[in-house]
């Protein structure tokens, strides 16, 4: 008889876990709650519906990002390989066609004979063997049944995410295509900023209405102010930290001085393009809070944007996460369930590849095929991150960073070497473990 496992959530973490035990040889039920019941942020009922941003980060192995990537192609990732197959043009990261991205995962489990889709919302955990990938939005419902079973309460932050525009509508005379630097082909469309309309736009920024919380509390939120994960903060947050703070950061002028001129702008806005077709442009760094009105004001003042027409406005939404180092065995399974397993954004990774490796770590862990991965790897401390408890402070979301490594036997001060030493201590770690793993089935 075939093993049989029960998979709550057909986001990234879902589809990878169910994709990899179906090649197995598992019979997969997978369960889905849409389009039966929606989120507040999904649109459709395909699987590994991307809703924050295209963008799957870098490839450059001197990025985590990239390190990342790399581990799980090691490793068999099939949404990784999916992903190569839908991608968009964004230089030296990886992005994608997000409904193409979606309609081939889609087909891929349909296509699937042992896995089982049932659109249906689980308010409990079944019995038998569980993985649980319902992310950041689980259903109120599961909230309470995890609250009851895990004695623990739940941790929270809140999401943002950027504006889509129509691509018809921006001003081609004025913004300008071209990579930082010149590194890669010219994939993004450039907004430059004069020093006036730079704090024109930070000022309508600053005095723009927003949401407020209570427009989002539930039985889960006490009330306190907002909480954003530093890599979600929206940008009139962080114009609050100084007027120049952001031409600091995301509007960082530099190596995208304009072709034509020549000509360093004050301030650059870079635009990502959304698919294949380039009809769609994603205003990149611009996650807000904003109410929509405002949103058509203010960043209608970004030049190049005045007649711009929004295809979705940014908007924001609860994340949540568990406490997974107080709830969780080595393995990744709840310490008051063992047959029940966690993975992606709610076990406490926080990104779009990192969900992605949470299920397939989790797949091969059920596959008794993986007891720990190398700490030398991006993958082996996010899992170690997960189950050891923090020596200082709470637990928090984690991602992809070389920070999360430990260093190296000497002292290296030129940071490139040092990342790459540390990429290449990685992937020999990562080429070791993946000679005992099956060869991936797609």
């Amino acid at each position: 008889m075939s093993p049989a496992i029960s998979i709550i959530g057909g986001g990234l973490a879902g589809s990878e876990a169910a994709l990899q035990l179906a090649t197995r040889g598992f019979e997969v039920r997978l369960i889905e709650m849409r389009p039966r019941r929606n989120t507040e942020v999904h649109t459709g009922s395909l699987f590994a519906e991307l809703v924050c941003s295209n963008s799957l980060k870098s490839v450059r192995l001197d990025t985590g990002a990239g390190l990342l990537k790399e581990e799980m192609r090691l490793l068999g990732s099939i949404l990784l390989d999916i992903a190569e197959q839908s991608k968009v043009p964004a230089g030296h990261a990886l992005a994608v066609d997000r409904e193409l991205f979606a309609q081939n995962v889609s087909r891929h489990i349909e296509n699937m004979p042992n896995i089982r889709i049932i659109r249906d919302e689980a308010t409990t955990l079944p019995s038998g063997k569980v993985i649980l990938a319902t992310g950041p939005l689980t259903s109120d419902a599961m909230m309470r049944h995890l609250q009851k079973l895990l004695g623990e309460d739940q941790l929270f932050f809140f999401d943002a995410i950027a504006p889509i525009i129509d691509a018809d509508t921006i001003d081609m005379d004025t913004v300008y295509a071209k990579a930082r630097y010149d590194k890669g082909e010219a994939d993004y469309l450039n907004c430059a900023f004069t020093k006036e309309q730079y704090y024109d736009f930070v000022d309508a920024l600053l005095s723009a209405e927003k949401h407020e919380a209570h427009e989002f509390e539930n039985e889960f939120f006490n009330g306190d102010k907002f909480s954003f994960y530093e890599n979600c903060m929206p940008i009139e947050e962080i114009a609050r930290r100084g007027r120049d703070s952001l031409r600091h950061g995301v509007m960082r002028p530099m190596g995208l001085e304009n072709p034509a001129t020549g000509q360093k702008a004050f301030a650059v806005l870079q635009l990502r393009a959304e698919n294949k077709d380039f009809t769609a442009y994603n205003l990149v760094g611009c996650q807000t809070m904003l109410r929509y009105p405002e949103q058509k004001r203010v960043f209608k003042q970004i030049p190049g944007l005045q007649s711009a027409s929004f295809l979705r406005y940014g908007s924001i939404h609860r994340n949540s996460y568990l406490n997974s180092p107080k709830i969780m065995n080595p393995l990744l399974s709840l310490k008051v369930r063992p047959d029940v397993w966690v993975a992606g954004q709610l076990s406490g990774v926080e990104g779009y590849m990192e969900c992605i490796a949470s299920g397939l770590m989790i797949a091969k862990i059920v596959a008794n095929e993986l007891s720990i991965l190398p700490e030398e790897s991006i993958m082996g401390q996010l899992w170690r991150r997960l189950i050891n408890i923090p020596e200082k402070g709470k637990f928090s979301p984690v991602n992809a960073n070389f920070g999360i490594l430990p260093a190296l036997d000497s002292n290296i001060r030129d940071k490139k070497l040092k990342r790459e030493l540390m990429s290449q201590r990685s992937l020999a770690a990562i080429r070791r473990i993946s000679q005992i793993c099956p060869e991936k089935l797609v």
